[in-house]
């Protein structure tokens, strides 16, 4: 019945629950979804004055009812989805008005920072709809979501049950047409349209209607049913409470030009309330529906193989790959680093300087500014590590626009080092992305912002582990996500060793095997005892005397590199040296007697 209206008409949808439940109440903190059970009146109330508004879809008060964002038993969380939606099917009964169930994004971390596995969320959508098809849902409209995980396996979960029912999948798009998880506009088109078992979807929240027309006006929507539902604009905060601009003349104008994009169910999201949905209504009756905007996507196609950078380029070729690490400095002094920088493209051998991104968790000069430095003043291409642990999505996104300004091409993405538990009560994780999502965002980024010359995307690979299988299987996955080669952390053991030699060529990625020099005693005890994902062998650190000079543990420590080199270099496609302490002269000297 649904889509039969959805060929002839544009379908009118509802406004927000929560921000008007908390206008008309007063009470800004309070969860609208509790009101199921303690007003229900109030709730049926707001349906019933988006109805007379002319809303011909309404969805149930159930978008954030799950055991983990209300910390409620099933039972508990059962009672409010099944109430929720017979409150909306009381407040339609005997009028022309669709009544949808409507489910939110199931935190996948809880209050207590447990992260929860594909399964249990799984499971736990299945609970959900299953409470709301017992209680009779045919419609599902799920909101506000930031990735397009569990929504092939759920949505085929509802047809499977009930093959009549009709699913509508919606986004929150940032001003910048991402999601807060940094999924784009066109991985969202892709994905979506590809699962048979959605029927519609679009986008809600995130923005006010005119950045949400800005990003979607440019693209053809024709082969599906787009349903839009922004915010009525950005909110401020007035006397503790948080307040949205009265704007319906303005935001039903906007949603006119939505609609001509293309869009076949609007109406509004935070802040929006019967009065806008009710102007909606008028214009619509004022416009006769046009016929549908043609237009075509704004994406480009990648480049073509030959006009890709300098370090994907010779990842093909037969000389290998010469990566060498310099870590930038903990002051604002420069000399140094750059005199290694400078020395190390004078051999002739180096493609890449890579630079940490506050190695250990202990703070240095930014490594995007510091590489871009060195691609300025010395003239060699470079590749800044990016870190997950220190940077929200929005300051990320930032950093990867302003590397690429600066010409930067190539970044390592890394998870991060752990904050010193001696600094935790100071200083705190953001963890926004994974390394794979932040992949997965610059994969984006490079198809839709930096598509004239995309950057090249390495991934970190520890062979230190006893389970080098699961490093490798997580490794193909960075690969999906776009990651083309890795740098491995140094390998001194012969397990290690062995498994670069025997295993490498069964799995379809590009390394670069990670050599960094061993300089005293002392050194080869730290690295052992104290740096994760890094083993000295005893024999080792027994090549080195307790009172050796300097020069001598110098000369020791290359040479245990080159044999580690040798023993490599036939199962690699490039190499990775670690400069230690600066020591850039001992990398010049292993790279002279190894090529």
């Amino acid at each position: 019945m649904l889509r039969e209206y959805l060929q002839e008409r544009v379908l009118v949808a509802d406004g927000a629950m929560g921000t008007y439940y908390a206008q008309i109440t007063g009470r800004d903190t309070t969860v609208s979804e509790l009101a199921n059970n303690r007003e229900p009146d109030i709730i049926a109330r707001i349906h019933e004055e988006y109805i007379r508004a002319g809303a011909k879809l309404i969805r149930s008060n159930t978008f954030s009812v799950n055991t983990i964002s209300l910390g409620l038993s099933r039972k508990e969380a059962g009672r409010l989805l099944s109430q929720g939606v017979r409150i909306a099917q009381k407040a339609a009964k005997g009028k022309d008005v669709f009544v949808a169930a409507s489910i939110g994004p199931v935190p996948e971390i809880t209050a207590g920072q447990k992260e929860l596995g594909k399964e249990y969320l799984f499971e736990e959508y299945r609970f959900i709809v299953d409470t709301l098809l017992d209680t009779g849902a045919e419609i599902f409209v799920f909101e506000t979501f930031s990735s397009t995980d569990h929504l092939r396996e759920t949505a085929e979960y509802i047809k499977e049950k009930c093959p009549g029912a009709f699913i509508v999948n919606q986004f929150a798009l940032m001003p910048d047409g991402f999601t807060r998880k940094g999924i784009g506009l066109r991985n969202i088109m892709e994905t979506v349209t590809g699962i048979k078992a959605i029927d519609a979807f679009g986008f809600n929240c995130g923005t006010g209607p005119k950045h949400l027309f800005n990003n979607i006006k440019n693209i053809n929507f024709s082969q599906s049913i787009l349903s839009v539902l922004p915010n009525a604009g950005f909110p401020e905060i007035v006397n503790e409470r948080t307040v949205f601009v009265n704007n319906p003349e303005y935001f039903a104008d906007v949603m006119m030009e939505i609609k001509q994009v293309g869009a076949k169910i609007i109406g509004g999201c935070c802040g929006t309330t019967p009065l806008h949905i009710e102007r909606i209504g008028e214009k619509l009756q004022e416009d006769s529906l046009p016929k549908k905007k043609s237009a075509t996507f704004l994406f480009t196609q990648r480049p073509s193989e030959n006009e890709q950078t300098k370090a994907s380029f010779r990842l093909d070729k037969s000389r290998y790959l010469v990566a060498v690490e310099l870590a930038p400095p903990c002051d604002c002094s420069m000399e140094k680093f750059l005199a290694n920088a400078r020395s190390l493209k004078e051999t002739g051998l180096v493609d890449l300087i890579t630079v940490p991104d506050s190695p250990l968790g202990k703070t240095r000069l930014n490594p995007i500014m510091a590489a871009a430095k060195v691609k300025r003043e010395v003239g060699i291409e470079v590749m800044p590590h990016i870190c997950c642990r220190d940077r929200n999505i929005i300051a990320l996104k930032a950093d990867l626009m302003g590397a690429y300004t600066e010409g930067i091409r190539n970044v390592l993405i890394i998870t991060g080092d752990p904050i010193p538990c001696s600094e935790r009560n100071e200083t705190k994780s953001v963890f926004d992305l994974n390394s794979i999502r932040l992949m997965e965002l610059i994969n984006t980024m490079n198809r839709e912002q930096f598509v004239a010359d995309p950057m090249n995307i390495a991934g970190g690979l520890n062979l230190n582990t006893e389970r080098k299988d699961t490093q490798v299987m997580r490794a193909e996955k960075k690969a999906k996500a776009g990651a083309q080669f890795f740098l491995t952390q140094p390998v001194f053991e012969e397990e290690a060793i062995d498994y670069l030699v025997h295993e490498k060529n069964r799995h379809k990625i590009k390394i670069l095997g990670g050599v960094m020099p061993i300089v005293s005693r002392r050194n080869a005890q730290f690295l052992n005892n104290e740096i994760p994902g890094i083993r000295i062998p005893k024999e080792y650190v027994n090549s080195f005397a307790p009172d050796m000079p300097k020069d001598k543990a110098r000369d020791a420590g290359i040479e245990i590199a080159l044999s580690i080199v040798k023993k490599i270099m036939n199962s690699i496609d490039g190499f990775y040296f670690i400069t230690p302490f600066n020591r850039a002269d001992m990398i010049v000297k292993i790279l002279k007697r190894t090529f």
